[in-house]
């Protein structure tokens, strides 16, 4: 059995403050089984965008350069022998300071070993957020193209092809299985990426017959720095100020894009994921809940095997905690009750298995070289940690590839058969209890699969198209019908796109398309989201299908069908704003300098002068124009705002097309010019209370003129102190989240919304005033969907029962006529729910209309 102990009581990363020159010091006590580290960063990238220079100048770099195609190349063999660019000396690099490789030497390391062995080839995978290039070293005997070629076949006939592969005795024998090792995909937690180098030029140079015949059997990829922008600036984002870690099923930065490439192209057998810092080293598998879409059988019997294998290796470097401060290696799985679930697809460990990856591990080294130990340790002393976290590492990538060695022909086979289960339809299999010592019934959870899912465009055209092409960048087939079809009792349009769930990666489509599942009732504690539905979130219909398959004729789709169009005609043109492509292809023409008309219902009018320029971005964005039928409104302008927000929501913001001034207390009280600013945006890093006088008045004087949109409990703390809306804001349990059922209005912010929402820590709001109207509310019946939500265990208070029937979105306008809405969801939340930036947009449209529309109202 586990442990099970009270989540109060876990310490996580206890590590020794050594004073500098000294080796050992008095040892901590022994720490308790760890759950994930929420100090390492903020678990929402909830870190405000305004903040200091350096986290300002991450955020406002000019976009990077075209990435290139990720992924290994099956028309080349082995050694490839690439050049890499090597990068001009960055003295500044946060590597230094720790005595690790900075990124600037990296290039130069892997051009060295690819001239001094045969079984190294480095190649260029994709560009970070601020144009770094990310390195994929692959290591292995030579192959020519035409073994490479072979190899590829035969991975492709494993997906592709899985019960003629199982049938295939001799497959396992020629083919190599893939290892991947990720590093440094947190920008702070650095020393994987020097293990990987180490472990690399092992490889390369050893004369051990051993090395020789695991390479003769298996290739090994190292993406040998997930996250250059980080391990330079030293911090846990990107660029963009996104946690890498967290993007996995949105694949909203290049980073993560590149990735997903590798692990489709690559289709590993086993990967890791090396992090820090929890002491001792922390070695997955997880605690429930477990992930319901996965082969869960197959998957915890390697990877305990594998978590075991590590932790013996390991604990067999020889430091402890009297001389090194270094505790044994623990393994949540076995050691904890909860607190560290692979419940979320969001993370790479929790990914890689939907591509076949039969072990996958989150690996955190023990002691801590980050944040303030970075700042406040002597140099010394943050380089013997470092040394010892390297060591740890390697030794965490050595046992894998001994594993891999040993069980080449299981793990080759299980990865066949996680294909073959999907592409047969075969029901979620029930784990059996005892399949690996302490699996018990706290571990068991399935999944109903159906038959099918209908993509349609009945809401957007442009948000099925999306979500067509997202699946399909995920390895996941999709067909499109070419004529009119029935299925589940209902007539579906020629057009529609449909997901047959017999395929290989059943599992990959089945999470991102179902509604997901209220799992409160299971667990207390969850390490980060819990809810997630690209159906129920990204703005297009999707329906499942049980029962027989649909009988359609259906084309493989490998991009999306174009969306765009522009009626034939002479007059004016509309386009409704309910979906994200409408309001970028609104915001260029604005920009472009289209005099535009925002209506009450939330369309755009078009004059018919522009309709040369409707046409333009009816393509680029796929946004279908209607005749506008004499439709009137106010005059839109470009929409220019002073965002006070988190680095998702900032990111957001300017993919929408928006002209965003990031600000903060900091910069209103340097004084802030106000007069490029139509909309101030307030989610975190801004205190009315801490603005001097100064500030104070220049804010009052904008709001008299200008418009507010606030999110969360910063937002609803600035709509207090400043006297906006009559409303009392009720916070909700902190640490829930997921999709809830919401009723809108038919106003100008809530009109044209999903049925669905998502949240985090979420907020309503009481009270209201009579100038207040409730744009959007939690639904009377839930309102969750899926994802965990539980009321204070000790007042009963902030569950979703009491945010029943109350308001979740409130517009209004205060005394000073400046409008205001008010969001106590995410509908921006790490740029995921795609289908709830609308909301956003119709806000900032209507509270820098407003005004005009009250002046001209009372015009005489």
């Amino acid at each position: 059995m586990r442990l099970s102990i009270p989540l109060a009581s876990i310490a996580v990363s206890a590590v020794l403050l050594v004073p500098a020159g000294t080796a050992t010091a008095e040892p901590p006590a022994p720490p308790q089984p760890a759950v994930r580290d929420f100090g390492n960063g903020p678990e929402r990238n909830d870190e405000a965008a305004g903040g200091d220079e350096r986290a300002q100048a991450l955020r406002t770099a000019p976009p990077a350069p075209a990435e290139p195609s990720g992924g290994p190349s099956r028309d080349l063999g082995y050694p490839r022998r690439t050049t890499l660019p090597e990068p001009a000396e960055n003295p500044a690099d946060a590597s230094v300071k720790l005595g690790l490789v900075p990124y600037h030497g990296i290039a130069p390391k892997l051009n060295d070993l690819q001239r001094r062995s045969d079984r190294v080839s480095a190649e260029i995978i994709g560009r970070s957020a601020q144009g770094r290039d990310l390195y994929l070293v692959t290591v292995t005997a030579p192959e020519t193209r035409a073994e490479a070629r072979e190899q590829a076949r035969l991975r492709e006939r494993i997906a592709g092809d899985p019960a003629a592969a199982a049938r295939d005795r001799k497959l396992a024998a020629r083919y190599k299985a893939p290892l991947y090792v990720n590093a440094n995909i947190h920008g702070n937690e650095w020393e994987g990426t020097d293990a990987a180098l180490r472990t690399i030029e092992e490889l390369a140079t050893s004369a051990d017959p051993k090395v020789a015949a695991l390479l003769a059997r298996t290739r090994l990829y190292f993406n040998v720095t997930a996250n250059p922008d980080g391990r330079v600036n030293g911090v846990r984002p990107n660029g963009n100020g996104f946690d890498l870690n967290r993007d996995f099923v949105t694949a909203s930065q290049p980073e993560v894009r590149a990735m997903r490439r590798l692990m489709i192209d690559a289709q590993p057998v086993t990967m890791i994921d090396l992090h820090g810092y929890v002491n001792g080293t922390l070695i997955e598998p997880t605690t429930p809940p477990h992930g319901a879409n996965y082969e869960y059988d197959l998957f915890i019997r390697n990877a305990y095997a594998n978590g075991l294998g590590m932790e013996a290796a390991v604990n067999g470097l020889g430091y402890t905690p009297e001389k090194d401060g270094v505790h044994p290696a623990q393994i949540p799985f076995r050691d904890s009750a909860e607190g560290w679930d692979d419940w979320p697809p969001i993370f790479t460990p929790q990914y890689a298995p939907f591509h076949g990856a039969v072990a996958a591990h989150t690996v955190e080294i023990p002691l801590r070289v980050n944040n303030a130990d970075y700042t406040n340790l002597p140099v010394e002393e943050l380089r013997r940690r470092s040394a010892i976290n390297t060591d740890v590492a390697a030794a965490a990538i050595r046992a894998s590839w001994a594993f891999v060695q040993d069980r080449h022909d299981t793990l080759i086979a299980d990865q066949i058969e996680v294909f073959r289960r999907g592409a047969a339809g075969e029901p979620s299999r029930t784990v059996p209890l005892g399949i690996v010592p302490g699996f018990g019934p706290e571990d068991v959870y399935t999944t109903t699969f159906p038959r099918a899912y209908v993509i349609t465009g009945e809401r957007s055209a442009t948000a099925a198209a999306r979500l067509a092409d997202h699946l399909v960048a995920n390895d996941v087939r999709v067909g499109r019908a070419r004529h009119a079809f029935r299925a589940g009792g209902r007539t579906y349009p020629a057009g529609s796109y449909v997901v047959d769930m017999r395929q290989p990666k059943r599992g990959l489509a089945n999470v991102m398309l179902e509604p997901g599942a209220d799992i409160s009732p299971r667990v207390d504690a969850m390490y980060d989201i819990s809810g997630w539905s690209h159906a129920l979130l990204w703005g297009a219909t999707v329906e499942p299908v049980t029962g027989q398959a649909p009988r359609v004729a259906a084309e493989p789709v490998k991009a999306a069908a174009p969306t765009g169009s522009v009626p034939r005609g002479s007059g004016p043109l509309a386009v409704a704003v309910v979906d994200a492509k409408e309001v970028q292809a609104v915001n260029d023409l604005l920009a472009q300098g289209v005099a535009l008309t925002w209506t009450d219902d939330g369309r755009v009018i078009v004059p018919a002068s522009a309709r040369r320029a409707a046409g333009t971005v009816a393509d680029r964005y796929g946004v279908a124009f209607t005749q506008a039928a004499g439709a009137t409104g106010t005059p839109l302008a470009p929409v220019r705002l002073a965002a006070a927000v988190s680095a998702d929501e900032l990111f957001t913001l300017r993919e929408l097309g928006f002209p965003v001034t990031p600000v903060s207390t900091a910069v209103l009280n340097a004084g802030f010019d106000w007069s490029a600013t139509d909309v101030l945006v307030v989610s975190s890093g801004l205190s009315h209370a801490a603005l001097n006088p100064a500030a104070r008045a220049a804010l009052d004087a904008f709001l008299t003129t200008g418009g507010v949109i606030t999110r969360g409990g910063t937002g609803a703390a600035f709509n207090a102190a400043a006297g906006l809306l009559t409303v009392t804001a009720v916070a909700g349990r902190s640490d829930a989240n997921g999709v809830v059922r919401v009723a809108s209005s038919g106003g100008p912010v809530g009109g044209g919304s999903p049925d669905h929402s998502f949240v985090y820590a979420p907020r309503w709001f009481t009270g209201l005033g009579p100038e207040v109207r409730v744009e959007q509310a939690y639904a009377a019946d839930g309102p969750l969907v899926a994802g965990h939500w539980r009321a204070d265990p000790r007042t009963g208070a902030g569950g979703p029962e009491q945010a029943r029937g109350q308001a979740a979105v409130v517009s209004g306008r205060d005394e000073r006529g400046a409008a205001v809405v008010m969001f106590g969801t995410e509908p921006m939340f790490r740029n995921h729910p795609k289908g709830l930036f609308p909301q956003v947009a119709r806000a900032a449209y209507w509270t820098a209309t407003a005004k005009a529309k009250a002046a001209a109202a009372t015009a005489p």
